[in-house]
């Protein structure tokens, strides 16, 4: 059995695939048990909104940060 990648508290970029999320910055409320396909899922809150999301893992990552691009010369 693996770990959650996630923690408490912790920013994440949610895609918004869930029906009427936006994509964005969320933060997690909760991690919750694993998912009968092996997924674990998160309890989520969108940075800037009340909408709270349960999303897998596989659908967040660590956000980028603004304004910085790797191909900027």
């Amino acid at each position: 059995m693996g770990a959650h990648k996630f923690l408490i508290g912790q920013h994440v970029y949610y895609k918004g695939t869930a029906a009427g999320a936006p994509s964005g910055v969320y933060v997690v409320l909760a991690r919750l048990p694993q998912h009968e396909g092996g997924d674990f899922e998160y309890r989520i809150k969108h940075s800037y909104d009340f909408r709270q999301v349960i999303a897998k893992e596989r659908e967040l990552k660590v956000p980028t940060r603004r304004g910085i691009s790797r191909d900027a010369k």
